[in-house]
């Protein structure tokens, strides 16, 4: 089956183009996909959308393509890849506003706005694209200060399923600008973000690393001081990295400081253990955000995640302590929320889980084998978990099934996407995401 868009100006590659092997698939999911879609302008978009409708071809949309259940490809059907729609302009020097093309990534909107001395919060690599960390939530290295990457959203300029291009913001049609927020690629393309960024400078950053040892003592205490710490103190905890020694890696606690007294903020860490390598330094913004490393052929990644409330902490703190130390151990991260995120009203967007005070991540690195040598004991270290968590944040998820949905959705969430949804898509054709179905 040949692939004909009247009048689309931008590329259409098929399996025996020279192109396709770099494009098939997406940066951590292979694919096979019928075809795939490069506009470079809006008019393109939606010709590609309204063919995509009409051809009853299963639709991926990618940006950054970085989503780890491999959302920006599939086998057999069509994918709208973003890519060439990558301009960020400000729009508005006084109110910091910049318009962000839908395939942009955040690489390229750090290196655009530091000239001017702003920057918007978002997440920790380069190379993610602004639409998939953006519409899922945005968790990154100013989050307790300045929110998530959608709490800075002020419009979106978005393709509906019938090909038709809407705006959506505060004052238009803000149902759907309340379900973009959060409700992730379920109601169109994104085709523009436009977002009211902040000032910054450098901020102090690094590491702050402790034994293996001292992991159930430390791990703990840094909690409790993150839950009084400033809010221009934003913090990581990650240990049982295999590539460190497993579960004899040290306790790396990554710290992001934007903010006038680092030595008050950052030294109440320094002190909660033995320190054993502390490389925090005053550092441009621009150069916190990593390249991000494209796993080798063959090499799988399978992650999960899940909230935790202030009272679960100490339990599920202590679970996680006690997992690293066992070998075959995924790694373990443990990122600080609240602050700014939690000072958002909870049923301003779709995202859901505005008081939680930390949200924890398991990732498992390996060829198939491993991934599947290791399954039972992931497993059992959730069944420890589950009594204390809840939830699941989008961008941290390898699966989509109903569960998958349900634990990023709670029901009322769920029901009025639902409900706009229908409003969209209601033949569901943006079904690559966790799926939101029309009511």
């Amino acid at each position: 089956m040949s692939i004909v868009i009247e009048g689309f100006a931008g590329k259409i590659v098929g399996a025996g183009d020279e192109a396709y092997d770099g494009l098939s698939g997406s940066v951590l999911v292979g694919g096979s996909p019928l075809g795939v879609l490069q506009p470079v302008d809006v008019p393109d978009v939606q010709k590609a959308v309204r063919y995509a409708a009409t051809s009853g071809l299963k639709l991926a949309v990618r940006g950054g393509g970085h989503a780890f259940a491999g959302f920006g490809t599939n086998d057999g059907g069509l994918v709208i890849d973003l890519g060439l729609l990558h301009t960020v302009e400000i729009i508005d020097k006084e109110q910091h506003l910049v318009r962000i093309g839908g395939g942009a990534n955040w690489g390229q909107v750090v290196d655009a706005l530091a000239p001017h001395g702003l920057a918007i919060s978002s997440g920790d690599t380069r190379s993610v694209g602004v639409g998939g960390l953006t519409l899922s939530g945005g968790i990154g290295w100013k989050v307790r200060k300045y929110g998530l990457a959608l709490d800075s959203l002020v419009a979106v300029e978005l393709v509906t399923a019938s090909g038709e291009l809407v705006r959506a913001s505060a004052d238009e049609r803000p149902e759907l600008f309340w379900a973009v927020r959060g409700g992730g690629g379920n109601f169109g393309v994104v085709t523009a973000f436009e977002f009211a960024a902040h000032p910054t400078g450098e901020i102090h950053f690094g590491k702050i690393v402790f034994a293996a040892s001292e992991i159930a003592d430390v791990l703990p205490r840094w909690a409790d001081y993150l839950r009084t710490a400033p809010d221009d103190l934003t913090s990581i905890a990650s240990f049982a990295n295999p590539f460190l020694g497993g579960p004899e890696a040290p306790l790396e606690i990554q710290v992001a400081y934007d903010g006038s007294d680092p030595a008050e903020a950052l030294d109440p860490i320094r002190k909660l253990g033995t320190v054993i390598a502390d490389d925090v330094t005053p550092t441009p913004y621009a150069e916190v955000l990593v390249s991000g490393a494209v796993p080798p052929p063959g090499i799988q990644l399978v992650t999960r995640s899940a909230f935790v409330d202030k009272e679960s902490v100490p339990d599920v703190l202590r679970i996680l302590a006690e997992a690293g130390t066992a070998q075959g151990a995924p790694v373990i991260a443990v990122r600080t929320v609240g602050g700014a995120v939690a000072r958002v009203a909870d049923d301003a967007t779709a995202y859901a889980h505005r008081q939680a005070e930390l949200m924890i991540i398991t990732t498992t690195i390996g060829p198939p084998p491993v991934i599947e040598a290791t399954r039972p004991g992931r497993q059992q270290l959730w069944d420890r978990l589950s009594p204390h968590v809840h939830g699941a944040y989008a961008n941290f998820l390898s699966d989509a099934d109903d569960a998958d949905v349900a634990a990023v959705y709670p029901a009322g969430t769920y029901e009025r996407l639902a409900a706009t949804k229908r409003d969209y898509d209601p033949a569901n054709l943006f079904t690559g995401n966790h799926n939101v179905r029309p009511v």
